[in-house]
């Protein structure tokens, strides 16, 4: 399957790719709705800020975190809670991670990438697996990030390759080719394992 890289895109762009996506993916689903999975850190929210004023049925729609803080959904870290203020009103059902809570098959996985090259919170150190057993992992990140100090819940590979399509959103030189060097396989770092396991499409915008 392809891995397109697709330069220069705003915000706009990428949520009119997503919003298609998403459109194409309920349109084949049914009454049962799809289920998608979304980063933190600060790029998405301007892009979802975009993309929640698209005609798309969010009530037909499950949002999981791709990761998250282990803290209360208040706290400034909290990825599911800000996922939450944005797309909740839009009519969005929003799943926080919890262990023993089972991820579904994704519509559509977005993936932001780590400069050491980490997915979700899958860092180097936790060395992640293709054949990982488990859907859900929670650990401690080492080194722990100093702005976010906390230990995490993650999907883990095989959950998130249960989807039906990959997105990045890459920002900077130096992340485009630690990625396209993972795409080449000529490093063995978390996202390198990610995209070498995939069976599904894969779309970067830088």
């Amino acid at each position: 399957m392809s891995i397109e890289i697709i330069d220069g895109a705003g915000d706009a762009d990428i949520a009119d790719w997503i919003a298609d996506k998403l459109l194409i993916a309920l349109d084949h689903a049914g009454a049962a709705g799809i289920a998608i999975s979304l980063p933190g850190g600060s790029t998405p929210f301007p892009i979802l800020a975009d993309l929640v004023t698209r005609p798309i049925d969010w009530r037909r729609v499950s949002v999981w975190p791709g990761d998250d803080r282990i803290v209360a959904e208040d706290h400034a870290a909290s990825n599911v809670g800000r996922i939450r203020a944005l797309l909740e009103p839009a009519g969005a059902n929003i799943v926080p991670l919890a262990e023993g809570r089972e991820p579904p098959h994704f519509a559509l996985v977005w993936l932001g990438m780590g400069g050491d090259g980490h997915v979700a919170s899958l860092f180097p150190s936790a060395n992640p697996r293709a054949d990982e057993a488990r859907k859900l992992v929670r650990l401690t990140p080492a080194p722990l990030p100093p702005e976010a100090p906390f230990d995490r819940l993650s999907l883990t590979i095989p959950a998130l390759l249960d989807s039906d399509a990959l997105l990045f959103v890459i920002r900077g030189a130096d992340k485009r080719g630690l990625f396209e060097a993972a795409a080449l396989g000529a490093n063995d770092l978390p996202v390198a394992r990610l995209l070498a396991a995939r069976h599904q499409p894969v779309t970067c915008f830088t």
